[in-house]
């Protein structure tokens, strides 16, 4: 057998993308490229982050009859003059170079935005790599000052084009989307209306317009502006329209006056209302920034809000016999506005969509809970009307249970003895997590949650099942027993095999996060894509990311000392050289590496492995089956030792050696 071609790899091979090239490259990778909303957004954010820091009175955003869209405000204005170490003017950095804006320092000193919504520095930077043309007009110490950039590259240089009076500062952007990089030329006009108006109502005595040119000429531009005198509780009647609450909106807002485990300004303002009819829905603020996806922030507010009634409810013995409130039975009722404050936010991607900062669920729960318990106790008719509500849904949901529990009772089929299974019965809600090891599983029974959560503990590495015919697949106890706890055959790619008696909606490898761990992982994937290639498809399989480091930061100045934890020395290495820029000292952090699941205690593998607020959990799924196919044989065949032998020779060098 001819030995596999391969490319030459030296020197020469590495390229390195500067700038903004990255962006043009992989768009996706930075913003949501079905149309370039996210990109104007980014820069309404930016005017947003003046006005939150209280630097600014009013923001406008104009979309043109063109395409094009506009966005200023009245603050500060970008510093326009000579970066001290790149040597570019400061303006065309912020526009030019991914990484680079006032939103990563936060020490007492010297915070430009002690709260933003930007953490990557690489917003605006995007919003020009994926334009035609962008025109930056910076009103700042008594003069206006011009830079215009093509494709992300300056073809107007800096430069100082009137004068005006000192106290006159602000900065205006008009953007030119390339359309190239979209599926749709446009911004969407709903989104962009609704990112405005909320930033009226996230705050307060700022002045929030949005003029809308008619695409004839000649016909008259729509302008409206925004202003909620209520705040949050204004715009959540609007969010309400013709539903009416059971209970008068409650609104608040609460702070840390403090460090007592969070930074003193951390915190946040909600306004919220339970219904009758229909299901909850609402809006999530992470400092300003819109997260459609939720996160930790809803999280803690879901679990102030079920706290606080569950002990209404427990304090003035309302609570039927065998009835148990769960979370779901208040929040699938509740209509919510929220907007959190956090130090330093971490999102799911660019795109910002999910805040997924740990300590913001107990950061929001801690504000909200006293307060509305507090409320409900002063108003113990509403209290109850508010309690009675969850405990009806508490038992229809426990009606819905029973009946489903009676038709499986028939079943003749015995679980494994490995298996901890879950209380509930609900496909949707059920998660199967196969761990392997007695200390690992040990840790894992006392993390979870057992209502929906089921453990099944394997011992020692599954096999490796590529070649394995189907029929003798059972001949491996551990094979039969995993199928056996899934409640579904294994299969073939074009069989249509029974689903019916799937258990789990989630089914996911969880591992050590290290190499052995990793191993494991790849067996049990290599095991459902050949046996089980309907629950990949269907969405099924997962694998949880435990950490494989934590960090303990120590307090410093008004910050509380705090634990973080690390996928891998990549995400260490970036967790402490934000340490140590925010002033903490180098040798004053500690770091404690995981040999496995069974070292972490369970309220650790609770937060960071288990917890379906603040995990990290990956759905498998297949975008190309063919070089999938090649790639799991490759690795997997016992007749392709060679073909692996020349794959792991050419990339050897990007294995992380773990000793």
């Amino acid at each position: 057998m001819e030995k596999m071609a391969t490319k030459k790899y030296d020197e020469s091979s590495v390229t390195k993308l500067r700038g903004i090239e990255p962006v043009q490259r992989l768009p996706g990778m930075y913003t949501r490229t079905t149309d370039p909303t996210h990109i104007v957004q980014e820069a309404i954010d930016n005017a947003a982050d003046e006005a939150f820091g209280g630097h600014a009175t009013s923001i406008a955003v104009t979309v043109h009859r063109d395409g094009s869209v506009s966005v200023s405000d009245n603050g500060r204005g970008i510093p326009v003059g000579m970066h001290p170490e790149e040597k570019v003017p400061t303006v065309q950095l912020v526009f030019t170079e991914l990484h680079a804006g006032a939103k990563f320092s936060k020490t007492e000193a010297d915070a430009a935005y002690k709260f933003s919504g930007g953490l990557h520095g690489v917003g605006v930077s995007v919003t020009n790599a994926l334009a035609t043309r962008l025109e930056v007009e910076v009103r700042r110490e008594g003069g206006v000052h011009r830079i215009v950039f093509a494709d992300g590259i300056v073809v107007e240089k800096l430069k100082r084009i009137s004068a005006i009076a000192k106290n006159d500062t602000g900065t205006l952007l008009r953007i030119w989307p390339n359309k190239k990089y979209f599926d749709i030329g446009k911004v969407n006009l709903t989104e962009i209306e609704r990112i405005v108006r909320s930033k009226a109502v996230l705050l307060p005595g700022v002045v929030v317009t949005l003029n809308v040119e008619s695409v004839r000429e000649g016909q008259e531009t729509i302008s409206r502006t925004w202003s909620y005198p209520e705040g949050m509780k204004g715009y959540l009647k609007d969010l309400l329209g013709d539903i009416e609450p059971v209970a008068p909106i409650f609104d608040g807002e609460k702070y840390v006056q403090e460090a007592n485990g969070f930074a003193v300004g951390e915190g946040a303002g909600w306004a919220f209302a339970l219904v009758e009819e229909g299901k909850g829905f609402g809006e999530s603020y992470a400092n300003l920034i819109p997260t459609p996806a939720g996160g930790t922030h809803e999280a803690g507010l879901r679990e102030g809000i079920f706290e606080a009634i569950k002990a209404f409810a427990e304090h003035h013995n309302m609570m039927p016999r065998g009835v148990k409130l769960q979370s779901d039975d208040v929040w699938s009722r509740t209509i919510y506005f929220l907007s959190a404050k956090v130090l330093e936010p971490q999102f799911h991607g660019q795109t910002k969509e999910k805040l997924s900062n740990r300590d913001a669920l107990k950061l929001v729960s801690n504000m909200v809970r006293d307060p509305f318990e507090l409320w409900l106790n002063r108003h113990v008719d509403y209290g109850r009307k508010i309690a009675e509500l969850a405990i009806r849904q508490a038992v229809e949901r426990s009606r819905s249970v029973t009946k489903i529990e009676r038709k499986k009772s028939s079943s003749v089929v015995m679980l494994p003895e490995k298996l901890t299974d879950c209380e509930s019965t609900s496909l949707s809600d059920n998660e199967l997590f196969l761990v392997e090891g007695d200390s690992a599983g040990g840790s894992a029974k006392q993390a979870r949650d057992k209502r929906f959560q089921a453990i099944y503990k394997m011992r020692g590495k599954a096999l490796n099942s590529w070649e394995v015919k189907r029929d003798l697949l059972f001949s491996n106890a551990e094979i039969h027993d995993i199928a056996v706890a899934i409640g579904v055959d294994p299969h073939g790619e074009n069989d249509h095999p029974d689903l019916s008696g799937l258990r789990y909606g989630k089914i996911a490898s969880m591992t050590d996060a290290d190499v052995d761990g990793a191993h494991i992982a790849v067996l049990l994937l290599t095991l459902f894509y050949k046996h089980f290639p309907k629950l990949i498809a269907a969405g099924n399989i997962y694998i949880a990311c435990p950490p494989l480091f934590k960090m303990d930061v120590p307090a410093h100045g008004k910050r509380p000392g705090k634990k973080v934890y690390a996928i891998d020395e990549v995400e260490l290495r970036s967790l402490r050289e934000r340490a140590i820029e925010d002033g903490v000292k180098p040798d004053s952090i500690q770091v404690q590496r995981f040999k496995g699941l069974g070292e972490m205690n369970p309220e650790q593998l609770w937060e960071t492995t288990l917890c379906p607020d603040t995990r990290r959990l990956l759905q498998v799924r297949i975008e190309d089956k063919d070089k999938t196919f090649e790639l799991f044989n490759m690795l997997m065949s016992k007749k392709e030792s060679e073909r692996r032998c020349a794959w792991m020779e050419l990339n050897g060098d990007q294995v992380e050696a773990d000793v």
